[in-house]
């Protein structure tokens, strides 16, 4: 059984996706963020009337929260999404480190309505060489050095 609290937020999740779609802002995703009862970031899906593949519901609520928390990580937070994350989402979820994910639809239901991210889900998992987009690594000892630069750098913040 459903927490009402989860419920709640879900259907914040999901009015958000209906106000960017009504708007024109692009698909159906919404997205708010919790912490401690209290809603700290919002977003929904703004592709289109950003021109902008990154805009997802879920990116845009994480850019948001973190804003407002002056913090590059959700710690204690709770995301709730009108659907289950797609792979790009997946890692800025997993970047951000939310306490958990809840969510509404699956990607089945969002494949149904012309969302289909099984292409991406497929290529992770393909060796480089074989992916649809040709990788072409050229390795440059300059790019190297860059990670060089980081291990003995004194005043960094991990991430």
């Amino acid at each position: 059984m459903m927490a009402e609290n989860d419920r709640k937020f879900l259907l914040e999740a999901i009015a958000l996706a209906k106000e960017g779609v009504e708007k024109g802002a692009g698909g159906p995703f919404g997205c708010v963020i919790v912490k401690d009862g209290m809603i700290v970031g919002k977003g929904h899906n703004q592709v289109t009337s950003t021109n902008d593949p990154t805009a997802h519901a879920e990116v845009m609520a994480i850019r948001d929260a973190c804003a407002k928390l002056g913090a590059y990580q959700l710690t204690g937070c709770d995301l709730y999404t009108s659907c289950e994350p797609c792979p790009m989402c997946l890692g800025a979820i997993y970047w951000a480190r939310p306490r958990r994910v809840i969510y509404a639809c699956t990607r089945d239901d969002a494949a149904n309505a012309g969302f289909d991210d099984a292409v991406i889900y497929r290529e992770i998992n393909i060796p480089v060489d074989k992916r649809k987009i040709p990788f072409d690594q050229q390795y440059l000892s300059e790019a190297v050095a860059l990670f060089d630069l980081w291990k003995i750098k004194g005043d960094k913040r991990l991430y």
